[in-house]
């Protein structure tokens, strides 16, 4: 097959991204498809041909830096243009058999992608423009979680003018956690401990967005826990060796101890298996995902959110529970591949 990877974006989480859709590409082309992979924002310049753009020759990976990419920078050095989707980038989804989605954060998981896609009738792996809508949105995703019954931790909306400091310690008290409304990889959130923190945490939650939910903060256990075609894999227990599960923790190599299959019980497992399956359907998603959990000292599962295109990079998670039932990283690319071109 002929797979464009989408990968990039003006999104915080854009290096992440740009490892993933790296990583993918090389999976795929060693499966024996042709793949061009495109920053969606940066965009391409279509040969004659376009369909000859696609190819099986390896390129060089690329690596996350430990530092947030500079996104003014970016547009700046692309004359300043603020429009999502870069020159060529449509008509190249429109000849491809499949659109692989690489992206993290912002258009490629808020919906917005997910929608520009089905309009034209093109292909594409993940969930739809839904379900990722909803997953996105942290303060809609937990509403949906505690509808269908799904433990999520007490939290309170926040939106740009609405800073009450009395209103959030009595509603969710301390500690807490901020957290912009529609971040991943962990961009912008803060563990509160006392007052001071909190304004301090809500302006750098604002740095990413205007709206942020504050939530109760529930001490034990981390674990993440993933699902491929209705299948739950085998979680993974997350164990920093300092602070907590941030941006640097998460992708930089030998930051955080990671321990799959998670060493829990048969029947603890059952229990969060249980959880994601009914999360995964409240949601509406499709294809694939991954859910974080606290599991607190009596035992119960807190799903704090889900992930709708989770990381694939060099220490990202999905790939790993994939890999403990015996799904390689290559075929894993390709399984979710195929699942998009054959929805």
């Amino acid at each position: 097959m002929n797979i464009l990877v989408l990968a990039g974006g003006l999104s915080p989480e854009r290096n992440v991204s740009l490892s993933s859709g790296s990583l993918i590409s090389a999976a795929l082309k060693r499966r024996g498809h042709k793949v061009l992979m495109v920053d969606i924002y940066e965009g391409v310049e279509l040969t004659e041909n376009p369909h000859d753009m696609f190819t099986s020759e390896q390129h060089k990976a690329f690596s996350v830096s430990e530092d947030i990419p500079d996104l003014e920078a970016l547009i700046a050095a692309n004359g300043g243009r603020r429009e999502l989707i870069g020159g060529g980038v449509l008509e190249l989804c429109r000849i491809a058999d499949v659109v692989y989605i690489a992206l993290h954060g912002a258009m490629g998981e808020n919906g917005q992608l997910q929608a520009t896609l089905d309009n034209f009738g093109i292909k594409y792996t993940g969930s739809g423009y839904v379900g990722s809508l909803l997953a996105m949105d942290k303060d809609l995703a937990k509403r949906m979680l505690r509808d269908a019954g799904v433990t999520t931790p007490e939290w309170i909306y926040c939106s740009a003018l609405d800073y009450d400091e009395e209103k959030i310690i009595s509603h969710i008290g301390l500690p807490c956690v901020v957290k912009p409304v529609g971040g991943g990889s962990s961009v912008g959130i803060s563990l509160v401990n006392n007052r001071e923190e909190l304004k301090a945490a809500f302006a750098e939650a604002k740095r990413f967005e205007a709206n942020v939910i504050v939530e109760k903060k529930i001490c034990g256990r981390e674990f993440t826990c993933g699902i491929l075609e209705g299948r739950v894999l085998p979680p993974v227990e997350i164990i920093p060796k300092q602070g907590f599960y941030d941006y640097k923790n998460k992708y930089q190599k030998g930051a955080t101890t990671e321990i799959c299959p998670a060493p829990i019980s048969e029947s603890e497992f059952e229990a969060m298996a249980a959880a994601t399956k009914r999360a995964f359907g409240a949601l509406r998603l499709s294809g694939y995902a991954r859910f974080d959990y606290i599991m607190d000292s009596e035992g119960i599962f807190w799903c704090l959110e889900a992930n709708t295109l989770p990381g694939m990079t060099p220490t990202s998670l999905f790939p790993q529970e994939a890999a403990a039932v015996g799904i390689g990283y290559d075929e894993l690319c390709e399984q979710i591949a195929m699942t998009g071109f054959n929805r």
